[in-house]
């Protein structure tokens, strides 16, 4: 099901649906958020995501991202635990996301930190922005019971839809169930591996339904593994995108 996502200051905003999966642009320093053309960047990703927390105090004041004036941003304030920079405090991150909701059409905040960002989420309600619950796994699959209870935290919590990132090697075993939580879902759902097969899943899951699917703008990644955002636009346009996915066995 299509979920519009409200957006402030005439931003265009965010449409999900799992049949349109969108190319999210991730910058990951200053320098690459200078460099960048904006007609090159709306060539190459739906969203552009803007890390907080890898940009310097005199970079966020610059506020360079003004530059994309057509384009939905993504505010994120990465954790610390979660590939976050500079081991900022909940605080601190928060004091970052309040700042900019202005001119957000979201804002990223991870599972784990939605009991500390309680004040952020009173804002973000009153403002009309909406946030895309995230959640990260550096060491492997996360088990697919935590995988379900953070979704239902997230929507339960008032989230817009629910990303899930985490390290994917040699479990393939894995990718049968993990297709079937992110193509079964009737709630808006990302998913995406980081690490050796991480570009062949990112592809895979946007063909199964995942609403937004990260890559990298400039030439600096922001997770292992990533695609370049224009590599995996072009990809994604290569194969058809289905959300009809039967996990049944064929011979039941």
């Amino acid at each position: 099901m299509p979920s519009g996502l409200a957006c402030p200051m005439n931003r265009s905003p965010l449409e999900l649906h799992r049949r349109r999966p969108l190319v999210v642009g991730s910058i990951g320093s200053g320098e690459v958020l200078a460099g960048l053309d904006p007609a090159d960047v709306a060539s190459a990703c739906d969203v552009v995501e803007i890390r907080l927390d890898l940009l310097s105090a005199k970079e966020r004041q610059a506020r360079g991202w003004r530059v994309f004036e057509k384009i939905p941003l993504l505010f994120t304030a990465r954790r610390a635990s979660e590939g976050g920079a500079g081991d900022l405090s909940a605080e601190q991150r928060e004091a970052m996301l309040i700042d900019v909701i202005a001119e957000a059409a979201a804002i990223d905040i991870e599972v784990a930190s939605i009991p500390e960002m309680a004040g952020l989420r009173i804002k973000l309600h009153d403002a009309g922005v909406p946030w895309i619950a995230s959640f990260h796994d550096f060491r492997g699959v996360p088990d697919l019971a935590l995988l379900h209870a953070s979704r239902e935290n997230a929507r339960n919590s008032g989230a817009a839809a629910f990303k899930a990132a985490f390290e994917l090697g040699w479990q393939l075993d894995s990718l049968p169930a993990l297709a079937q939580f992110v193509a079964g879902s009737d709630f808006p759902t990302s998913l995406m591996g980081m690490g050796p097969f991480a570009p062949m899943s990112r592809v895979m899951f946007a063909q199964l339904g995942s609403v937004l699917n990260y890559g990298y703008l400039g030439d600096t990644p922001t997770a292992p593994g990533q695609w370049s955002a224009r590599q995996l636009r072009e990809a994604i346009a290569s194969v058809s995108c289905s959300a009809t996915y039967d996990p049944t066995p064929a011979d039941q």
